[in-house]
């Protein structure tokens, strides 16, 4: 299980895999297979494990962009896994007909949507100017 964390804030995401999901969607379908060349404070820096605060404006620059290119993608444009196309959600289509498009195709383990989730967690940070980071929660 993975989590953003701002300080003792936690944001419980879902699956590594699942995380991974996003970002390789956002490389494959806004960044043209070259991961970071659009969004590199996210898709960098974030993805990496931390976020600086002083680069927190700019993601969440970032992140409202992506939302809003994402909405132009169809739910079976969902790339899984950008280092092997093959591989598929393991749900494959049976999705809810809430989802209409990948802006709203993620959704955490805990059934929020994953684009909010991430949005509060961005907005949490800069409120307390400290970095947001990525965290691997023991079971």
């Amino acid at each position: 299980m993975t989590a953003f964390t701002v300080k003792y804030y936690m944001y419980t995401i879902g699956t590594a895999d699942f995380l991974h999901a996003f970002f390789s969607t956002v490389c494959g379908r806004l960044e043209n297979g070259k991961w970071g060349s659009r969004y590199p404070y996210l898709m960098n820096e974030l993805y990496q494990g931390t976020l600086p605060a002083e680069h927190l404006a700019a993601g969440t620059e970032e992140l409202a962009q992506i939302k809003q290119e994402l909405a132009q993608f169809a739910p079976n444009q969902v790339i899984w896994d950008i280092d092997d196309r093959s591989l598929t959600p393991p749900w494959g289509d049976n999705i809810s007909e809430d989802i209409t498009d990948l802006s709203n195709y993620f959704v955490t383990s805990e059934g929020e949507d994953f684009l909010a989730v991430f949005s509060a967690a961005l907005d949490k940070a800069r409120e307390l100017n400290v970095p947001l980071t990525i965290r691997t929660l023991k079971n």
